[in-house]
């Protein structure tokens, strides 16, 4: 599917993603700060990958990946089921070319077709380019939460 044109007018293709895209996923995330190994990233795909409730895509500008989105179906008791966006990332050279919207468009297009009413996402604090992006394509601020781990031993 042809989305968006890259900043010199070439055509950008969103195509689901495959375990072949795992290197190139790699230094997308990278540029989100997430660096992972080979091993690690095809592990976490084929996860992702297996489930119905996921979906992962990858928009191409001359076969060449500059973005990455992983959006999947939320059930909840505390609030409505939704759709959320757990990555979507442009490469930097790419981005205010309209690939991050048309990547956003798809999630949203999805989560339609899976009959969810809204689409949510988190995005890090001190990513505030990310917050104006989001904000100009709709998306409200809704809560402001921490988010706190435990490594399990094992």
């Amino acid at each position: 599917m042809i989305g968006a044109m890259a900043k010199d007018q070439r055509p950008v293709r969103l195509r689901p993603m495959t375990r072949c895209d795992t290197p190139h996923s790699l230094a997308l995330l990278a540029q989100l700060g997430y660096r992972l190994t080979q091993v690690e990233a095809e592990r976490r795909y084929a996860a992702v990958a297996a489930s119905a409730r996921h979906s992962l895509l990858v928009a191409e500008v001359d076969q060449r990946i500059v973005g990455l989105l992983h959006v999947y179906a939320r059930p909840a008791l505390e609030k409505p089921p939704e759709a959320v966006v757990q990555a979507l990332v442009v490469d930097q050279a790419f981005r205010g070319a309209g690939i991050g919207r048309t990547l956003m468009a798809a999630a949203e297009r999805w989560a339609s077709e899976q009959g969810y009413r809204s689409v949510a996402l988190s995005s890090n604090v001190v990513r505030t380019g990310a917050h104006a992006f989001y904000e100009a394509i709709g998306y409200q601020p809704i809560a402001t939460s921490r988010l706190l781990r435990k490594e399990l031993s094992g």
